[in-house]
């Protein structure tokens, strides 16, 4: 992360957007963390929150339409040929195939919300050769919202940040309390449960 916040303090945008394509690509790179950072720095005039969310949405938008592309051009060979090895033979692939082609475009859009996910589907998408402009407009609603969800989470932290902190701060006693009681609980449950058994 300290790497990704040096090369964003020097080149600003156009690292935002080189982090972030690189981030959907499969480059392990702190996406969430990067756009809430951003988000609470756009709150204090380092970076505009408009620009922002177009710098964020435009990179995630790359870098999806090189996964796609990667998996449409050789994916589909290498798993025909190597899938065996990885548990997915000529029949499997097909029934992930139809399965993709049915809930493939949910998958996408809310797939950026789960690390990981995310870079399969884009993948997985060209490779099962769904229609350009179908996973285009997927791909599009979803890098939309993930991107204003956290950029917006990241500004209203930063804006709140003093009342956040004080609210934490003096809760956390009694956080802390209940959280303990909590995980107490569920303890003599499962130590009860396992007794009866």
């Amino acid at each position: 992360m300290q790497g990704a916040l040096h090369f964003l303090s020097e080149y600003g945008y156009i690292a935002l957007y080189l982090l972030l394509a690189a981030g959907i690509v499969g480059i392990p790179v702190p996406d969430e963390t990067l756009m809430l950072t951003v988000g609470g720095l756009s709150v204090h005039g380092h970076f505009s929150y408009s620009m922002v969310l177009f710098v964020s949405f435009f990179g995630s938008m790359t870098g999806m339409l090189i996964s796609y592309t990667v998996g449409r051009k050789v994916g589909s060979n290498l798993l025909q040929r190597y899938g065996k090895w990885i548990h997915l033979p000529p029949e499997r692939l097909a029934k992930a195939e139809r399965w993709f082609h049915k809930y493939g475009g949910l998958s996408i859009v809310f797939g950026y919300f789960i690390p990981g996910i995310r870079h399969v589907t884009c993948y997985f998408a060209g490779v099962t050769r769904v229609p350009f402009a179908k996973y285009l407009c997927f791909a599009a609603s979803g890098a939309l919202i993930w991107c204003f969800v956290f950029i917006t989470l990241g500004r209203f932290v930063g804006s709140n940040w003093n009342v956040i902190h004080r609210f934490v701060r003096h809760h956390m006693v009694h956080s802390i309390s209940i959280i303990a009681i909590l995980i107490l609980v569920i303890a003599l449950i499962l130590v009860r449960r396992k007794k009866a058994a």
